[in-house]
């Protein structure tokens, strides 16, 4: 048999197995046995996290759990399970504006300053428009030949057209404003104490602030990479530039309803959140910050 044959039969073996039995153990040299690097990539990614779920049991054990050693995880991977565990804690919610604010935290968003307001919009669907890949290539003929179909259409969400949301909630084509007093800024206020309830069984009070008037704050959280960088240098009295400044989107102060539950030497202090941009206006939340380095009493 030619090799290319083997190592194809190999793949088809091992994928009508997993068919069958999609909890089966695979053995290292079952992987070995295919010679196209990619493939063998690709199934050792895929039965790795399968492999941790099952050993963790839930979703949610499994995701925290990611957090406990280097992160090896692919980043699409993450972004799914967050995907999921939203959809198990926002079941049943009627409020379209908190089901479009707890995207951010599993699809990268685009950030843009529109006459005082900070507007969102889903990144992926921003991008294929950009790049005319709205209907794949044959669509594209089409939308040459017929011009308006092409056009996008990104409506801003707001408390008088937010039931749009349920008409097209799998297209991702809706903006919200996370400008302060919006209601969508409250809406994410809201998805927050939900998820660190869900996680961590605490009540929390999330609330949006325009900035942080403490000079000496007890703790923060930044929910991305940059804002932990401009939170850092704040804290640690580095001017930071008016630029970089600007590329903080929401600030937040969360209590803990019972002060007994924070770390002894902070309790009743407020915890400073902020969401921010990158140079390129893109955020890039960290859901995953807001359970690790919140500031519990574990005893």
């Amino acid at each position: 048999m030619h090799p290319v044959e083997a190592s194809d039969q190999a793949e088809r073996d091992l994928h009508a197995w997993l068919m069958a039995d999609p909890r089966r153990r695979v053995a290292q040299s079952e992987l070995d046995a295919m010679q196209d690097a990619d493939a063998r990539d690709n199934y050792r990614l895929v039965l790795t996290l399968r492999d941790r779920l099952l050993d963790a049991g839930t979703v949610e054990a499994c995701y925290m759990g990611l957090f406990k050693r280097t992160v090896d995880t692919p980043p699409l991977f993450i972004e799914q399970m967050v995907h999921v565990i939203l959809r198990n804690i926002l079941e049943g919610c009627d409020d379209p504006l908190r089901v479009r604010s707890a995207e951010l935290l599993f699809r990268e968003q685009k950030a843009t300053v529109q006459e005082g307001h900070a507007l969102l919009a889903d990144l992926e669907t921003v991008e294929m428009h950009a790049a005319g890949n709205r209907y794949g290539s044959i669509g594209r003929l089409i939308v040459e030949a017929q011009g308006d179909l092409g056009k996008v259409d990104l409506d801003v969400l707001d408390k008088a057209n937010a039931a749009l949301y349920w008409e097209r909630e799998s297209r991702y084509d809706t903006v919200i404003s996370l400008t302060y007093g919006r209601p969508a800024l409250d809406a994410l206020a809201r998805v927050l104490e939900m998820w660190v309830q869900h996680f961590r069984g605490l009540a929390v009070r999330v609330r949006p602030i325009r900035r942080i008037d403490e000079a000496r704050w007890a703790w923060h959280i930044g929910l991305d990479a940059e804002s932990t960088a401009i939170l850092n240098e704040l804290w640690s009295g580095t001017e930071v530039e008016q630029g970089r400044m600007q590329r903080i989107l929401a600030l937040f102060a969360l209590q803990f309803d019972d002060p007994a539950a924070m770390r002894g030497d902070i309790a009743g202090r407020s915890v400073y959140l902020a969401l921010s941009a990158d140079e390129d206006g893109v955020v890039r939340m960290k859901p995953q910050n807001l359970l690790t380095s919140l500031p519990v009493n574990e005893a």
